[in-house]
């Protein structure tokens, strides 16, 4: 069992930036793959960024460039860097962890419990 806590959320301006922390407790996070999403009101839940137990990394196309993943295993957390942002990025931010490889299935996941990102024009 994983238990995922997720902090860093907050308003900004467009062209700002943000730094959302993932911490788990619980087991090791070391072989689980580790996720992003994120949901704004009225739209799906788009994933928005993947990080492998290898570390390798994979981001949506909408995020491209402007997000970067990472993960420190030693000290259970995990991050997501969001750099020049725009309104378009407003939404609660999850983190997930998952038993590698991901599924896609939500109820195969841990989830935390979502921190929201306000980005004003």
């Amino acid at each position: 069992y994983v238990h995922l806590v997720t902090s860093g959320g907050g308003s900004v301006q467009s062209g700002g930036s943000l730094r959302l922390s993932c911490a788990a407790s619980g087991e090791s996070i070391s072989d689980y793959c580790m996720e992003w999403f994120r949901q704004a009101p009225g739209d799906e839940r788009e994933r928005v960024a993947l990080v492998n137990s290898d570390g390798t990394t994979t981001y949506a196309d909408s995020v491209q460039g402007r997000l970067t993943i990472s993960r420190d295993n030693a000290n259970q957390i995990m991050y997501l860097q969001l750099s020049d942002l725009k309104p378009e990025d407003t939404a609660m931010y999850y983190c997930t962890a998952e038993t590698c490889p991901v599924t896609g299935e939500a109820e195969n996941k841990y989830w935390g419990q979502g921190t929201l990102v306000t980005v004003s024009s």
